[in-house]
């Protein structure tokens, strides 16, 4: 049956044909598969900070030019995040995250076999494309997940983030420091290798698609805005914050962004729904999300330098960098552990509840950090606080998103929640790099960074999670979709036709919610229960309008989102059958209503449609 045309879906548009749900046996790999897909990704961004400080000689150039092999990842996975996250609404999420790992496996092996500036600059670009992988991942688990799994799955997804950039540290630093340091780039081109393998085996398309067209201009103003704010903010300590061409650079970036969101307020098909990111729940937990990066980056440039400094300052603690890897590394071991402890405080109190007492621990491991910094020990407890802190905050962020979003938005609006880390973490990088670099004192003809600027940087890291704690109080009170069932009543009778009134029993029958979307999802069948694929969906709100409408997939799925809770009517149309329709309402509260619509056939059509339970 061929599908149709809607108003607002270009025929060229059409979404790929999804795959349908993968058996039980290798459903229960798709968590971790995705995991270590998220590590991976996240590998890139500390990949080569134990050999930071030898890339000038490494690569036979300036320290200032050499600043750009790092700078290249944090902007190419800035970029990358909310684009790649649209590709993946629109032409598969699988697909997507499949070319972000090879793409980084591609930059790694460039990276491996070269000491030339300019391809390096290129390969870290490559790999930090890659970061697109983390919103994929979420939006794949949102899709093909059962309820009672999805919180803490995307709370371990989302940590990934720092799990990853944790484990990284004293990885790299073992490798750097026992073989030649383009081994770093075959591990993390092996690495990648891996997962592309272990997502193509466990991991199935999910089915969900949003329509229209990929909004290229958009992403190009979108990549264009974010490389004009960026780069002033990672090079603003070299080029110096006063002179012409940073200052040059944020008032661009500052008229392109504007510019871009007037273009995106405009089109049809926006890369970004500035409309769905204004809500207050949306825009509040990215606000929030640059705080909690600002504070995540800070630890990881503060400690492992403590850690390194020799004795003879009076302060240093005089490791090596494996030691000094191995002590920061409980970050990103703690962040992992605290997924499970979210999901189940998610369950009992809402992921806002878990999102302020993330930043609460975090703060109270700046502040003890304040007086914690004369043993190793005393680093590793930090970093243990601090990873259990940031692990519960970074695992609620999924869960705010995806409760305020369509199912076909969740890529691309959870791209943007992880641009709003990065840019967090290259705030932190610059600001407390220059705090760091202004305090700094001269020892044995040797400029080191002093125990006053550690302990301001924890300060700036505190400040931080207290202005993240205030927006994430504004947020609207949520419990997580995990903690049960809720229920939708039908609409009164008198909301539908007469043709459309379903029975008393149908009436009485409650709807089950699932996890991971708002609106109303459910499926289109036959008198015999098998789905009617291409079947035409209609939302028509209390007044009579069309509030909405969308065209089922290959396995009669449909997903419709209105813009505020009432009453409305769902109408199914398809060639073959006789039009249905039947009554439902919508909360508003970002839960979903489950309805399926079940289609007689042309030549016996009853009186009104048959509402069949999940």
């Amino acid at each position: 049956m061929p599908q149709p045309t809607t108003d607002h879906q270009h025929p060229e548009a059409s979404p790929a044909r999804p795959r349908t749900r993968p058996p039980a046996r290798e459903g229960g790999a798709i968590v971790p598969v995705l995991a270590f897909a998220g590590i991976t990704v996240a590998v890139m961004q500390t990949l080569l900070v134990p050999v930071i400080k030898d890339l000038p000689a490494l690569l036979h150039t300036s320290p200032a030019d050499a600043t750009w092999v790092m700078t290249a990842t944090l902007l190419a996975g800035a970029i990358a995040t909310p684009i790649m996250g649209r590709l993946g609404d629109l032409f598969g999420k699988r697909r997507m995250l499949l070319a972000s790992l090879a793409v980084m496996v591609i930059g790694s092996l460039i990276c491996g076999f070269t000491d030339d500036l300019v391809i390096m600059i290129v390969g870290r670009a490559l790999q930090g494309f890659a970061m697109g992988a983390i919103p994929l991942g979420i939006g794949i688990m949102r899709d093909e997940l059962p309820r009672e799994r999805l919180g803490s799955a995307m709370a371990l997804m989302s940590s990934s983030i720092g799990v990853g950039g944790g484990l990284a540290l004293p990885g790299a630093a073992l490798v750097a420091q026992s073989a030649d340091w383009h081994a770093l780039f075959f591990c993390a081109a092996g690495l990648g290798t891996l997962s592309i393998l272990l997502t193509l085996r466990f991991v199935p398309e999910s089915s969900v698609r949003a329509t229209g067209r990929f909004d290229w201009l958009g992403a190009i103003g979108l990549s264009a805005g974010l490389v004009a704010l960026l780069l002033p903010i990672t090079k603003g300590g070299d080029w110096g914050w006063g002179s012409t061409t940073t200052i040059g650079l944020f008032v661009l970036s500052v008229v392109i962004l504007l510019l871009w969101g007037v273009m995106e307020l405009r089109s049809a098909a926006p890369l970004v729904d500035l409309r769905t990111t204004a809500r207050r729940e949306v825009l509040l937990t990215n606000l929030a999300s640059i705080m909690i990066g600002v504070a995540f980056y800070a630890i990881s440039l503060v400690l492992p330098q403590l850690l390194q400094l020799p004795k003879s300052t009076g302060y240093g603690l005089g490791q090596s960098m494996v030691v000094a890897g191995l002590c920061v590394a409980p970050l990103g071991l703690t962040m992992m552990f605290t997924a499970p402890l979210y999901a189940r405080i998610s369950a009992r109190r809402g992921p806002k509840v878990s999102l302020m007492l993330g930043m609460l621990v975090i703060g109270v491991g700046y502040g003890a950090g304040l007086g914690l910094m004369s043993a190793a020990w005393q680093t590793v407890v930090i970093s243990v606080v601090v990873g259990a802190g940031i692990g519960l905050a970074y695992s609620s962020l999924p869960a705010l998103i995806v409760a305020a979003v369509d199912p076909s938005e969740t890529g691309a609006a959870n791209g943007l929640n992880t641009l709003m880390r990065s840019i967090g973490t290259s705030v932190s990088s610059a600001v407390i790099g220059m705090v760091l670099a202004h305090t700094s004192a001269v020892s044995g003809g040797v400029t080191l960074p002093t125990l006053h600027g550690f302990r301001i940087s924890f300060l700036i890291a505190t400040g931080a999670v207290a202005a993240g704690l205030a927006l994430a109080a504004f947020l609207p009170s949520q419990r997580s979709a995990a903690k049960g069932p809720k229920t939708a009543s039908l609409a009164p009778a008198a909301l539908a036709s007469p043709e459309s009134t379903p029975d008393a029993d149908e009436q009485g029958r409650q709807h089950t919610l699932v996890a991971g979307s708002g609106g109303f999802r459910g499926h289109v069948l036959d008198p015999d229960g098998a789905p009617v694929a291409w079947a035409n969906v209609t939302l028509i709100d209390g007044g009579g309008r069309q509030a909405g409408l969308t065209t089922t997939d290959e396995n009669g799925v449909y997903a419709l989102l209105p813009r505020t809770g009432g009453h409305y009517v769902l109408a199914a149309t398809a060639t073959g059958y006789a039009p249905q329709a039947r009554p439902a309402v919508y909360e508003g509260d970002g839960l979903p209503v489950d309805v399926d619509l079940v289609l007689a056939r042309a030549q016996s059509a009853p009186e009104h449609a048959t509402a069949v339970p999940s």
